[in-house]
């Protein structure tokens, strides 16, 4: 076991116990005393409609950043595909394996198991936000891809582009603690698509009042995939992990 990222301290606490109970209320405090409600108990319940519509987008193996209790990782991994959850929180790494996912206690930013040949990186429930960096954040993805690999990125309801020092709080009524602040970001689409220099926007869309928008990295050949749906290029197929699977143990 490695030691805590830098950072698990903010997301342990209310997040850990939110997630054991699997309801809230939760809510990411702004510097400036704004509350962002989290939905815990979407994140704690199976995967919903909107969450397989995503997951049915995927391409090759699959790397959840900030997968959370693991609800993605686990209808994954159930479909048989070649799936890893990484996340700061032991609760969420905890629950990620409690139902039948694999996960590794990881921050983005740390070295990960099979950098440069993930087909997918997913960014959902608000997690295009960490660090507070988008161009950072981006870059490390890019990384992290194949060639042309893709990345599906869930955006604010709204246009905005804000960075800010939060802090993870169960009541609106807990003083701040300034020694667990941590810095991120709420992006909606077009913000995002403003940092994606590089990038190949592969689709953009809107459901069950959430928003979502895919990128591809940079490709090694100069011919183009044609789409194969509106949106993004996928697959409803199961695909069975390739010989060059990313290794995903610890």
């Amino acid at each position: 076991m490695s030691a805590a990222p830098a950072g698990a301290l903010a997301w342990a606490g209310p997040y850990a116990a939110a997630l054991r109970a699997g309801r809230g209320p939760l809510f990411l405090r702004h510097s400036d005393g704004r509350l962002l409600p989290l939905d815990v108990e979407r994140w704690c319940a199976p995967a919903d409609p909107v969450d397989l519509d995503v997951l049915d987008r995927c391409e090759g193996a699959v790397l959840d950043v900030g997968c959370g209790p693991g609800r993605l990782v686990a209808e994954l991994a159930a479909r048989g595909r070649t799936v890893l959850g990484i996340d700061v929180s032991d609760a969420a790494v905890a629950g990620t394996v409690r139902l039948g996912g694999r996960a590794l206690r990881r921050s983005v930013f740390e070295p990960l198991p099979g950098e440069g040949r993930w087909g997918t990186v997913l960014l959902l429930d608000g997690n295009v936000g960490i660090g507070g960096d988008p161009a950072a954040l981006l870059h490390r993805v890019g990384t992290l891809l194949r060639p042309g690999g893709l990345l599906i990125a869930e955006t604010a309801a709204v246009d905005v582009d804000e960075r800010a020092l939060v802090q993870v709080v169960d009541m609106a009524c807990i003083p701040p603690d300034e020694d667990l602040s941590f810095r991120w970001a709420r992006l909606g689409t077009p913000a995002l698509l403003r940092y994606a220099r590089g990038w190949t926007r592969a689709g953009q869309w809107t459901a069950g009042r959430r928003r979502f928008a895919a990128l591809r990295s940079r490709s090694a050949s100069t011919r183009a995939e044609p789409p194969k749906r509106a949106a993004v290029i996928s697959s409803q197929r199961v695909r069975k992990p390739s010989g060059d699977s990313p290794v995903t143990d610890r």
